[in-house]
C-alpha cells in the first residue's frame, strides 16, 4: 500500500506521483491524502477568495480522483503533522510518497518525514516547473549573477519555443517588450475574463471561509475556476479574446478594469489546474495560425517560460537567506491604508479596493504602484511580502519572495533585478488614467497638491544618490537631481518626511 500526500497547490491531472504509485502497486493499493490544515489557514490574514479557491479546488480534486476509482483520505486537521500521523495510524500504508513542495518550509517538513515517519517516505521531483526537470544554464556558481533575459533565451532554445527552422527567434527578435508599453485608448473594448458560478461544493467552502475571523475580503462574489475543465475554458477564453491585444497594452493601467487584457491564469497554474507548457503551446498555436501578433505571444511566453521559471529558480538558489535581505535598510511598517484602501492616492485606492474584493491586480500595478511606493517609502521587505501573501489569490512564497524582495524592492542588492524599479507620478500618468480624477497633481514635485510618488521619488534619489549613481541603468534618473537646487532638495526632503510620519502603521494579526 502506498499513500501519496498531495499538497493543495499540486492538483495536477495526471499527477506524476499518483501515476507512478499506480504503476508500481496498482490503483487498488493507492490512497491519496489531502489535508486542510487549520494552522496553515490561520497563519496570516489571507484573502477569502484565495482560501475558497484553494479549498474548493482541493475538494473538487478529491471527487475527480474518486471518479476514477482512486481512494482518497480527505482530512481537516490542526496541522499537517497531526493529519499525517492519524492517517498512517489508521491506514497503515507501507510507504508515503510526496511531490517536492514548491515552498521552502514545506519541503523542509517533507524531508523531516523521510527521517521520522516510521515508514519508507520518498520525496519525488516537482513537475510544476520546467526548470526542475532541466536547467539549460547548468550549474551556476553561487554569487554569479544571471539576468532574466539570459535565462529566458536559454529556456526558449531548450524547449524550442518561438524559434524558426534555423534556431533564430520568431519575428527576428527575442524580446518585444519595447512594443508592449502603449497606454490604453479610451475607445478600447475590454473583454472580461470568464466567471464561474459556485456549485454546492464551492458554496460550502464559501460558508466555511466566511466564518474565519482573521481572513481578509468578503469572498461573497467568488467566481474563479475550481476545476481543470473550468481553468481550461479560462485559458481558451484568454487566447481567443484578450491575447491579441495583450502585448501592446501589457503595461497599461486603468480605472475601467483590473484585468485589462491580462490572462488572469496565474491562480490556476500556481495550484496545478493548468500546466505551464499547456499555456505556452496554446499561445504559440494562436501565433502560428495568425490569431495573435508576435509581440503579444512573445510577451505571454516570457511571463511563463521567462519570468515565472526565473523567479522559481532564483527562489531556490537564494533561500533561505532571500527572506532576510534588506539592501536599503527599510524598516517602516506597512501602512494601514494598504489593508483598507483609505487613501487620497487614486491609483493605490483603486488597486487596493479591487484587491480587497477580488484578490487580484495585474503585474504592472504590483510592480510600478505597490512595490514602487513601498520602496520609495522605505517599507520593510518582510512586511510587503506578508501583505502580498495575504491579499493576492495567486501568491505563494516561491513567487512572492523573489518578485517582491528581488525585482519589486531591489532589496537583494541586484541579484535578481538589474535596477530598482522606481518611478515618479509622471510614469503613472503616462501609463494610466488614474491621475485624471486624483486630488494630487502628477506634475507638482512639492506643495499641497504634489503627488506623494513625486516627492518620495526625488527624496529616494537624494537619500541614495551615491549608491544609485553606480547603477548604469539609472544614470538619467540620478542626473535629474542636477535640476534641483539646495532649496528644492530641502523642500522635497521635508515634505517626504512629513508624509511618511503621517502614515499609520498596520499591525498584522499573523501568528507565524
Amino acid at each position: 500500500m502506498i499513500t501519496v500526500w498531495v499538497l493543495g497547490d499540486q492538483l495536477l491531472d495526471p499527477h506524476p506521483v499518483i501515476e507512478k504509485a499506480i504503476q508500481e502497486v496498482g490503483v487498488s493499493n493507492v490512497t491519496v491524502l489531502l489535508i486542510e490544515s487549520t494552522e496553515r489557514t490561520l497563519r496570516l490574514p489571507y484573502h477569502r477568495n484565495k482560501l475558497i479557491l484553494l479549498f474548493s479546488a482541493m475538494r473538487h480534486y478529491a471527487v475527480r480522483l474518486q471518479h476514477v476509482a482512486i481512494a482518497v483520505d480527505y482530512r481537516q486537521a490542526d496541522d499537517f503533522k497531526s493529519a499525517i500521523d492519524a492517517h498512517l495510524q489508521h491506514g497503515k500504508p507501507g510507504a508515503l510518497w510526496m511531490m517536492a513542495a514548491s515552498e521552502f518550509p514545506t519541503r523542509q517538513f517533507q524531508e523531516s518525514l523521510v527521517h521520522a515517519s516510521g515508514i519508507p517516505a520518498v520525496v519525488h521531483p516537482n513537475t510544476q516547473f520546467l526548470i526542475e526537470s532541466h536547467n539549460p544554464l547548468g550549474d551556476v556558481p553561487a554569487g554569479r549573477r544571471v539576468v532574466m533575459e539570459t535565462f529566458y533565451r536559454a529556456m526558449r532554445r531548450h524547449h524550442q519555443i518561438l524559434l524558426d527552422g534555423s534556431g533564430n527567434p520568431s519575428g527576428g527578435r527575442w524580446n518585444y517588450d519595447a512594443e508592449n508599453r502603449k497606454p490604453l485608448p479610451r475607445s478600447a473594448e475590454i473583454a472580461l475574463p470568464p466567471s464561474f458560478a459556485p456549485n454546492e461544493i464551492t458554496r460550502s467552502v464559501m460558508d466555511m471561509v466566511k466564518g474565519l475571523p482573521q481572513a481578509t475580503g468578503s469572498g461573497d462574489g467568488f467566481s474563479l475556476a475550481v476545476t481543470h475543465e473550468q481553468a481550461e475554458l479560462a485559458l481558451a477564453d484568454f487566447i481567443a479574446r484578450r491575447l491579441p491585444s495583450f502585448g501592446a497594452y501589457e503595461d497599461a493601467m486603468t480605472v475601467r478594469s483590473a484585468t485589462v487584457f491580462h490572462s488572469v491564469l496565474s491562480p490556476y497554474v500556481n495550484i496545478g489546474l493548468l500546466r505551464p507548457m499547456q499555456m505556452i503551446e496554446a499561445a504559440v498555436t494562436a501565433y502560428r495560425y495568425g490569431l495573435a501578433p508576435i509581440n503579444s505571444v512573445e510577451a505571454f511566453v516570457r511571463q511563463i517560460l521567462g519570468w515565472r521559471e526565473y523567479m522559481y529558480w532564483q527562489y531556490w538558489r537564494l533561500m533561505p537567506d532571500l527572506a532576510q535581505l534588506n539592501h536599503w535598510n527599510a524598516t517602516r511598517a506597512m501602512p494601514a491604508f494598504f489593508w483598507d484602501g483609505i487613501t487620497d492616492m487614486n491609483c493605490l485606492r483603486h488597486v487596493i479596493d479591487r484587491l480587497l474584493t477580488d484578490g487580484y491586480s495585474h503585474h504592472i500595478e504590483r510592480l510600478m504602484l505597490v512595490c514602487n511606493f513601498c520602496l520609495l517609502a522605505g517599507v520593510s521587505p518582510s512586511d510587503v511580502c506578508e501583505w502580498f501573501l495575504c491579499l493576492y489569490a495567486d501568491a505563494y512564497e516561491w513567487v512572492v519572495l523573489p518578485n517582491v524582495i528581488g525585482m519589486g524592492l531591489h532589496a537583494d542588492g541586484g541579484q535578481i533585478g538589474t535596477k530598482p524599479y522606481i518611478a515618479s507620478a509622471n510614469y503613472i500618468n503616462r501609463m494610466s488614467d488614474y491621475c485624471a480624477d486624483c486630488r494630487y497633481s502628477p506634475k507638482a514635485r512639492t506643495g499641497d497638491d504634489a503627488c506623494p510618488f513625486n516627492f518620495l521619488y526625488w527624496n529616494f534619489l537624494i537619500a541614495h544618490e551615491t549608491a544609485l549613481r553606480s547603477n548604469a541603468r539609472l544614470g538619467q534618473n540620478v542626473l535629474g537631481l542636477r535640476h534641483l537646487d539646495a532649496k528644492e532638495r530641502e523642500a522635497v526632503q521635508r515634505q517626504a518626511a512629513a508624509f511618511l510620519e503621517s502614515l499609520t502603521p498596520y499591525a498584522s494579526p499573523g501568528v507565524g
